[in-house]
C-alpha cells in the first residue's frame, strides 16, 4: 500500500513542475512583453459585462474593481485563474489559453489597458461604524508593505487596495482564511486569523474609503 502510494506521488511531481514551471513562464513572457493598448482595449470589450466599461465592478463586492490596479498585479491575477492557483469559474474561463486571452501578450495587452482606466468610478463602502478600528489596524499590520495609502507598489507585484470594495475586501479575507485563496492564504492567513467579525468590517471599510469623496455621487 505504502509502494502504491508512493509511486503515485512520483509520478505526479513531473506534471505538477511542469504546471508551475509553464504558470512562471507565461508570467515572466507577460512581464517582458511591449504592451499593446489598441490590442488591449479590444480583449477588455469582452469583461466590461461583469467588471463594466469602466472596470469599477459591483459595488456589491461580487465583482472587484480592477480599474487603476498595477500593472504586474492583474497579470499574476490572470495567469493564477489561468492555472488554477485562483478559483473562479467565470475568470478561469477568460484565462485560459484556448478562449479570450490566447496568448502571454494578450495578457499583457489588457493588463497594461486596465491598469490605466481612471480610479474615480462607484466604489462599495460600508456603514462607516468601525473604520477607526480599521484604520489602526491597518496602520500596525498592513501599511508597511501595502503603503500609507494603500497605494501598493507596482514594481514589486503588491496589489493597490485603496478604493476597492469593502464588501469584496472582506470577502478575500475570510477566503484566504478557508484556504480558498491559495496564494493569499500563504502570505496573509496568520494576520488574518485573529481578526474578529467587527475588525474585518473595520479594515475593508477603512480601504474602501480611501480617497473617497463622499459629497460626489457614487
Amino acid at each position: 500500500m505504502k509502494r502504491a502510494t508512493y509511486l503515485v506521488v512520483m509520478l505526479s511531481m513531473p506534471w505538477l513542475a511542469l504546471g508551475a514551471g509553464t504558470a512562471s513562464s507565461d508570467y515572466k513572457a507577460a512581464i517582458n512583453s511591449k504592451p499593446d493598448p489598441i490590442n488591449g482595449e479590444a480583449l477588455f470589450e469582452y469583461c466590461t459585462s461583469c467588471h463594466g466599461p469602466d472596470g469599477s465592478g459591483d459595488v456589491s463586492g461580487s465583482i472587484p474593481r480592477i480599474a487603476g490596479q498595477h500593472y504586474r498585479v492583474l497579470v499574476r491575477q490572470i495567469v493564477d485563474f489561468r492555472y488554477g492557483k485562483r478559483w473562479d469559474v467565470r475568470m478561469e474561463g477568460i484565462a485560459a489559453k484556448h478562449t479570450l486571452l490566447a496568448t502571454s501578450q494578450d495578457i499583457a495587452d489588457v493588463a497594461a489597458f486596465v491598469s490605466r482606466l481612471d480610479r474615480d468610478g462607484s466604489r462599495g463602502v460600508g456603514d462607516g461604524l468601525y473604520v477607526e478600528k480599521g484604520a489602526a489596524i491597518y496602520t500596525q499590520q498592513c501599511a508597511s508593505c501595502h503603503g500609507a495609502d494603500a497605494e501598493g507598489d507596482g514594481d514589486k507585484g503588491i496589489p493597490r487596495l485603496s478604493g476597492q470594495h469593502a464588501a469584496y475586501l472582506a470577502r478575500q479575507i475570510y477566503d484566504a482564511v478557508d484556504a480558498r485563496r491559495l496564494p493569499l492564504a500563504e502570505t496573509h492567513r496568520k494576520r488574518f486569523v485573529p481578526l474578529d467579525f467587527e475588525q474585518v468590517l473595520g479594515l475593508t471599510d477603512y480601504l474602501s474609503r480611501i480617497g473617497w469623496n463622499p459629497s460626489a455621487k457614487d
